[in-house]
């Protein structure tokens, strides 16, 4: 099978990323989105697709954890990253009023300035939410009739924040998280409802190891890659009560639909 892993950091330092790359392809995971978090981690994902161009594509963003941190022509950065081909989103952009790194003010403000970019160079937003759900959406349907789509990056919430993203027409990013059967039981409820064209899947690697997963130590110390990829997918399946192949593909090719036509900025 051929799969497509939309959310993975690779270019924080913390893994070896050849190594990576290897097992992910000797499982059929052959595409992998990186996720940009800031102006210089955008970067660093464009730069690492350049040297792999033919698997790896990215995401140019900043995180709202980093909101307070932007430069006054972060966008301007920003849109010069974005003008490459192998960038294929705006984001990871959105909210996140668990810890609030930087205050909702800010957040709000670089938020808004991303989903505008994102009209701009007419690509997708990979978005960011965690207890911000009311005012993540009052924004998204401010602009989401000027948007040419986007994913709602490692949901965790429940049916109801389901709906209403769907009802944006937006797609859902299914990570381990669904494995968990204490942490993810909202989440594996909503999922049982999610209409497969509507249904991306990623790990968020090295984050969020799939509980369940056998730990070899020897090969990643407890860490998440892309590999492991297909695991989550057969977790899901199940959950779903879909056939393995039927969720591949569908993952597969509404990754291709929502990121694989590029338009210019």
């Amino acid at each position: 099978m051929d799969w497509f892993d939309i959310g993975v950091n690779l270019s924080n330092g913390r893994v070896a990323i050849e190594p990576i790359i290897a097992r992910a392809s000797a499982v059929g995971v052959n595409t992998i989105m990186l996720t940009g978090t800031s102006v210089s981690e955008s970067q660093k994902a464009l730069d690492l697709c350049l040297i792999h161009a033919n698997s790896l594509y990215s995401t140019a963003g900043v995180h709202p954890h980093y909101a307070q941190d932007v430069s006054d022509d972060f966008i301007e950065q920003l849109r010069q990253i974005a003008s490459h081909k192998q960038v294929v989103a705006i984001g990871e952009c959105g909210l996140d009023f668990n810890r609030n790194f930087s205050s909702k003010a800010d957040q709000l403000k670089v938020f808004e300035q991303q989903l505008v970019l994102a009209v701009e160079c007419k690509k997708p937003v990979f978005l960011h939410e965690r207890e911000a759900f009311a005012e993540q959406i009052h924004l998204l349907r401010k602009y989401r009739g000027s948007l040419v789509g986007g994913v709602v990056h490692c949901f965790t919430g429940n049916l109801e924040q389901m709906q209403a993203y769907l009802a944006l027409d937006l797609y859902i990013g299914i990570t381990g998280w669904v494995c968990d059967s204490k942490r993810g039981q909202d989440l594996q409820e909503a999922v049982k409802h999610l209409p497969l064209d509507r249904l991306l899947l990623e790990t968020d690697s090295p984050y969020l190891r799939p509980k369940g997963l056998p730990n070899n130590r020897k090969v990643d110390r407890g860490s998440n890659e892309p590999a492991y990829l297909p695991f989550i997918a057969e977790q899901l399946a199940n959950i779903m009560e879909h056939e393995l192949d039927v969720v591949q593909a569908h993952s597969v090719a509404n990754g291709r639909t929502l990121f694989g036509v590029l338009g210019e900025c």
